[in-house]
């Protein structure tokens, strides 16, 4: 288990680095957008991608023209404030990230929940008594407003327009300082008979922070299932000195644990490290990673990994990895950088957001050109100056576009439904995989380790050479294989170790992948593998095997043959089981209108064996590792399922490729999707899983699109000539709140699906 890797935080190319930035301030997909637009502009930066919700920056860059740092003083001198994520004790910094950003979040939302109430309590005043509006008082409260918990986003708003990068706050910020400068001028000019409107943009700034708090809380509410993650394993360990156990051992960071240290873990405790058990035994749960509830014995030489919760007797590891090295760290990133790989859909809406803001500037001139020039003359509210029903007008135009809605509206779903997937053992590499998933209309299985369990015995050796024993034939073949990486040769292994038979000195041994591997013996040639290796080494099968050989792949084994020079000297047939649940799943997946497939290296009588016992009517065998490839490039939407070292190349040419459990970490390093507890209904999960997420993207989509479809006319006046429907700056702005909340709890509803979507094996 401790041997797969998530290779996401080294090299993608050699020649770039990934670099991870953590960013304030981004407040829509505008903000978003000029993030990218300013990293990519950077020479040396090869791509960028930034996640409104996570706030980070996934950047790929050259090394030799860029430094991370130089771009982090970039953005912060645009106004986005940036730092450069380290690897150096990635535990402790992470954890003390998300720390601070979780307390500096509760005292803002307690400050800006106060100066919502008490705005909105103010202003208040003058929709109870509109003359109480021209009192000096409300200029006052006006300005206070404005100067202090205004300040912030009018500064952001009018320095994003100063740098061309116009956003959300841009827009209160005009609205806000509109409406304030009109009041002034009604208060000092009164004879212009303009209205004077304090209240409008006290009123509004008090919705905007009600709205933002709000919004604040569910977004927090979505990253739980990251932070659950992220504190699997705990920050302090007991480091103890090698070979002396009667040490009582020194708490320290457990990022500053080094790899080789012994650290002890006691009952009750998790362990801090990935690690081999060198003193004791005791029982463990690693439900965290398997899904599986039911304790695991461990004992000396067994590995455990970080997270684990000792049930048994205290134990003595032996330091493998540290922190972000560990599985759960890889899994982090891997759910991390998942968050910023974004859909097709939303790069569309970020595109769409970019342009949205400008968009409203026109609109917003338009509509005042159009009622304080031509509207005023027909149609005019009583009591009101065209001037500032105009401006009413432009400003409620300004504030009720919520760019806001149409930007978290694809991210928001992705985040909580790959951190979802995650807390089920479900880990989705990206939006856009998520995507690919809805369009996939085949599902193809590898066989071994896939459909069959993966774990398979040797069930008959057959000797063809006289005084060649059993026992000789497993030594020579365990020998032979003892290097590989395949299940078959595992079985083969494990059987040699259970009669206790030595391994013998194989020298210039070489494996082909999909065939099987040669070695010298005493400076003969052994060969082992299946009937094509034979044919490949120019060895003939005589007829007399082939009908035995076929015998025994009729009850679905496997056919080893074992060769020395030019003369076959042993058959051996492996058995694996067909995995539980692997019936209902095919049945369920026939059901949502998939096609299946099997695609196996394996001798095509075993694979149809297999594929019948689970009514899959396509089916090929003896394929090679190129020949899988071949046959995946001509399905167009074709998902492919595997485990194995053979897998990997096929998976490659897969659109999508999902990787089972944790057998191999070329096979995971391929994928789009690792299924990590390698149970076959987890594929189920994740279609479901699929589905719903992007149900959420359609419909926050479309619930953004027609919000802004809907609301933007009525605040440009287009009602109020037939019906007298408009909307005041301040009833605008809580829309605009609204229709922003509106998408994050939908996306929240996901949550709910937990579950539905996760499966009972016991």
């Amino acid at each position: 288990m401790l041997s797969h890797r998530f290779n996401t935080d080294t090299y993608s190319h050699q020649d770039t680095q990934r670099a991870v930035l953590d960013i304030e301030g981004m407040r829509c997909s505008a903000c978003v957008r000029a993030v990218e637009r300013q990293l990519t502009r950077q020479k040396g930066v090869v791509s960028a991608q930034v996640n409104l919700i996570t706030s980070i920056a996934t950047v790929q860059y050259k090394p030799e023209e860029v430094k991370p740092e130089v771009l982090a003083e970039r953005l912060t001198a645009l106004g986005f404030p940036s730092r450069v994520r380290k690897g150096k004790d990635w535990e402790k910094e992470q954890t003390e990230f998300w720390r601070q950003k979780r307390e500096e979040e509760r005292r803002k939302w307690h400050i800006e929940l106060i100066f919502a109430f008490l705005l909105l309590f103010l202003s208040s005043i003058g929709h109870l008594n509109p003359h109480a509006s021209h009192f000096p008082s409300h200029w006052v409260l006006a300005t206070l407003a404005i100067l202090f918990p205004g300040r912030e986003i009018i500064l952001d708003g009018f320095t994003g327009l100063w740098h061309r990068r116009a956003n959300m706050n841009t827009l209160i910020a005009l609205g806000t300082i509109s409406a304030y400068v009109t009041s002034c001028l009604a208060l000092a000019f009164p004879q212009w008979g303009w209205e004077c409107f304090f209240d409008e943009p006290v009123m509004l700034l008090g919705f905007v922070f009600l709205g933002r708090v709000l919004e604040g809380k569910a977004r927090n509410k979505a990253m739980e299932s990251m932070e659950t993650l992220l504190f699997l394993t705990p920050t302090i360990a007991r480091v103890v000195a090698r070979g002396r156990q009667e040490d009582e051992g020194v708490m320290i960071p457990a990022c500053q644990v080094k790899s080789g240290e012994w650290v002890r873990v006691l009952k009750g405790e998790k362990f801090p490290v990935d690690g081999v058990v060198v003193v004791g035994e005791t029982v463990v749960d690693e439900s965290h990673l398997t899904g599986e509830s039911i304790p695991v014995a461990k004992k000396q030489g067994d590995t455990v990994a970080a997270g684990s919760l000792n049930l048994g007797n205290p134990v003595t590891v032996e330091t493998i990895h540290v922190g972000g090295d560990t599985i759960v760290g890889q899994i982090v990133r891997v759910v991390q950088e998942a968050q910023t790989r974004k859909a097709p859909v939303e790069k569309w809406a970020d595109w769409v957001a970019g342009y949205f803001v400008y968009g409203i500037f026109l609109l917003s001139l338009l509509t005042f050109c159009f009622w304080y020039f031509w509207g005023t003359r027909f149609w005019l509210p009583p009591a009101a100056s065209k001037a500032s029903f105009s401006l009413k007008l432009a400003i409620s135009v300004l504030v009720v576009a919520c760019p806001c809605a149409l930007g978290l509206a694809t991210p928001i779903a992705i985040l909580v439904g790959t951190t979802l997937g995650a807390s089920i053992g479900i880990l989705i590499k990206g939006g856009d995989v998520l995507e690919k998933l809805q369009r996939v209309t085949k599902v193809v299985f590898d066989k071994t380790g896939t459909l069959t369990q993966g774990k398979p015995e040797v069930t008959n050796i057959i000797s063809f050479h006289e005084g060649l024993e059993e026992k000789q034939i497993l030594q020579i073949a365990a020998s032979l294989e003892i290097n590989s990486n395949h299940p078959f040769a595992w079985a083969i292994v494990r059987r040699a170790k259970q009669l206790d038979l030595p391994l013998l000195p194989i020298q210039q041994s070489t494996e082909e992948t999909g065939f099987g591997v040669k070695g010298y013996l005493a400076n003969c040639p052994y060969y082992l593998g299946n009937a094509a290796w034979l044919r490949k080494n120019h060895l003939t099968l005589p007829p007399q095997l082939t009908h035995l050989a076929d015998s025994l792949q009729q009850e679905g084994k496997t056919v080893l043959y074992l060769a020395r020079d030019d003369a076959i000297m042993a058959m051996m047939a492996l058995a694996d089981p067909i995995k539980p649940h692997a019936q209902e799943t095919v049945a369920q997946l026939k059901q949502m209108g998939f096609s299946l497939a099997v695609l196996s290296g394996d001798h095509p009588t075993v694979v149809e064996t297999i594929a019948q016992q689970l009514q899959i009517t396509e089916y090929y065998g003896g394929l090679t590792a190129l020949e899988k490839g071949k046959l995946l490039t001509k399905w167009p939407y074709v998902a492919m399922v595997g485990d194995g070292i053979n897998d990997a190349p096929a998976m490659a040419q897969a659109f999508v490729a999902i990787a089972m459990g944790d057998k191999t970490q070329v096979a995971i390093q391929a994928a789009d999707v690792v299924l990590l507890h390698g149970h076959l209904p987890d594929l189920l999960s994740l279609f479901r899983l699929s589905k719903a997420t992007f149900n959420k993207i359609k419909q926050n989509l479309f619930w953004a699109l027609s919000y802004n479809a809907t609301a933007l006319p009525l605040a440009t006046g287009v009602f109020f000539p037939w019906q007298h429907w408009w909307l005041n700056p301040s009833t605008a702005a809580a829309l605009m709140a609204f229709s922003s909340l509106f998408v994050v709890a939908n996306s929240l509803l996901l949550l709910q699906k937990s579950s539905s979507l996760s499966q009972d094996y016991t």
